[in-house]
């Protein structure tokens, strides 16, 4: 699996992540939006966290930055 994914965009993720598990655990968000946006925090931690993105691959997107050699 090879890296697609740059610190700002792994940055992002989790503070999205964070934001959408604060609103659904101070019950701003509840039911079923709320339960998709943790799955969803979840998924963005995850893929943050292995800097790959399954969704960037099939398109040939990649963040990361390039190393000049």
């Amino acid at each position: 699996m090879k890296k697609n994914m740059g610190l700002t965009d792994r940055l992002v993720r989790v503070i999205l992540a964070i934001a959408f598990a604060a609103l659904y655990f101070t019950g701003i968000v509840e039911g079923t939006l709320g339960l998709v946006l943790l799955i969803l925090g979840a998924v963005f931690l995850l893929t943050s966290t292995i800097s790959f993105c399954p969704l960037y691959a099939p398109f040939g997107i990649s963040t990361c930055k390039t190393k000049n050699s």
